[in-house]
């Protein structure tokens, strides 16, 4: 088979539409509807239903566009890999996270990564969903769970507890609750326990909000969650992660807390020897490191029990 012929048919496929495939390959709609057409007529085969919508693969076509993806994925692979220098870090990668760790606890780090390779183009996507890494969705992710997709490598970064936080200036204006009982006069800030976040968060907030209390704040994200303990709006169910950047957090019923949720990180086996992924992945553990041992300090200052 003609390769060009193959990469078109690959841009229409994952397109949709002639017209849309040849903004990407800078192509006329003629242009890309000739090399379809040429493909087709040396298959002896139809590889796309035409109607007014778009265009939807036939099953043949489903089977070449299979291939094509494959194709695709090891030619990026190989791609980053020559673009991989022994000593330069450079090029994409592409990060994925949820929401709350992502905005709250990754961003505000990357000056530093960013300082020590300042041609590192990240491509961060932040949501739930967890993005398939064998099909190259992402390159690396940070996962709230251990992943259960094979050839992947896996290395578990950190235990979090969700946990309930207020600021001193809520805590003096509503006063500080003893029990789950004095909750009930406070504004509760959480998720909605049907949102997707970990499970141990959800039945934290279900548990909570079964206490009937007068009011509350549910955002879809632990980010919303952390500006309105910050404003003083009430106590928030948060990951106990943010206390090292958050020193202001004081933490309400400390006997109160969701099981350990572990924070994992991974990527495919296929990018092990990438210069891109391990550098991203050498600043995480350094960072989480670095988490670890504040804790510690903060510990050992504190006052021994009598």
């Amino acid at each position: 088979m003609d390769w060009d012929k193959l990469r078109i048919f690959h841009a229409v496929a994952d397109a949709g539409s002639l017209t849309h495939a040849g903004d990407v390959l800078h192509l006329s709609q003629s242009a890309v509807s000739r090399q379809i057409r040429a493909l087709e007529d040396s298959l002896a085969t139809t590889l796309f239903h035409r109607h007014a919508r778009g265009l939807i693969l036939t099953e043949q076509g489903e089977l070449l566009f299979e291939a094509t993806s494959s194709m695709v994925r090891k030619l990026d692979t190989t791609a980053a890999r020559i673009r991989d220098s022994e000593e330069n870090v450079f090029g994409e990668l592409k990060v994925t996270t949820t929401t709350g760790f992502g905005t709250m606890w990754l961003v505000p780090r990357l000056a530093k990564l960013y300082e020590r390779y300042p041609d590192l183009k990240i491509d961060l996507m932040l949501e739930e969903r967890v993005l398939d890494l064998p099909m190259r969705e992402a390159d690396v992710a940070i996962r709230m769970k251990e992943p259960n997709q094979q050839d992947l490598i896996r290395r578990r970064l950190l235990n979090i507890r969700m946990r309930l936080y207020a600021t001193q200036q809520y805590l003096e204006k509503a006063g500080v609750p003893d029990t789950l009982e004095d909750l009930k006069p406070h504004r509760l800030i959480c998720q909605n326990p049907q949102t997707p976040q970990v499970s141990s968060g959800a039945v934290l907030s279900q548990m909570l909000l079964g206490l009937n209390m007068t009011s509350t704040l549910m955002v879809n994200n632990y980010f919303g969650v952390l500006q309105g303990v910050l404003n003083h709006v009430g106590i928030g169910v948060l990951p106990d992660y943010l206390t090292s950047d958050f020193p202001n957090l004081v933490r309400v019923l400390p006997s109160i807390e969701s099981g350990e949720v572990p924070v994992f990180l991974a990527f495919p086996e296929e990018l092990r020897t990438s210069r891109r992924v391990t550098a991203f992945r050498d600043f995480v553990l350094e960072e989480i490191q670095a988490i670890r041992k504040q804790q510690s300090e903060d510990q050992a200052a504190l006052p021994s029990a009598k």
